[in-house]
């Protein structure tokens, strides 16, 4: 799994909302290039841009199992999970050079953001004895 993240603190980029429209377009493009290679190479499993922190809500159980919701934004938020992409790879080397790629990302003034990528296994269950 490739996670995406950003950090408020470790980014010397403004965040998007404050971009030029071309320039997420072509941050969007960049990333819809990367999903098309990734289909074409029989690579991807599956993957989905994720709203902002202010969006996201915490949910635990409360009495008897009902749904005790805490909506953002969360102040204490300084990194969040952008995007994530499940590939299937013949290696863990080449997940690290996905992770790369798609860390170049463009961001304002066609720059590469150099984003931190994330690559994490995606755990199996044990095998269940008979």
């Amino acid at each position: 799994m490739l996670l995406m993240q950003f950090s408020a603190a470790d980014t010397d980029f403004p965040p998007i909302e404050t971009w030029k429209p071309e320039e997420i377009r072509a941050h969007v493009a960049f990333m819809g290039e990367v999903n098309e290679k990734l289909i074409a190479e029989g690579e991807l499993v599956g993957g989905e841009g994720l709203a902002g922190p202010a969006q996201a809500r915490i949910v635990r159980a409360g009495a008897g199992g009902a749904p005790v919701v805490t909506e953002g934004p969360f102040a204490e938020t300084k990194e969040f999970l952008a995007g994530f992409w499940i590939v299937d790879c013949d290696s863990p080397g080449r997940a690290v050079e996905l992770a790369a790629h798609i860390s170049t990302a463009p961001g304002p003034g066609g720059r590469p953001l150099n984003m931190p990528i994330e690559v994490r296994p995606v755990m199996s269950a044990p095998p269940q004895e008979m």
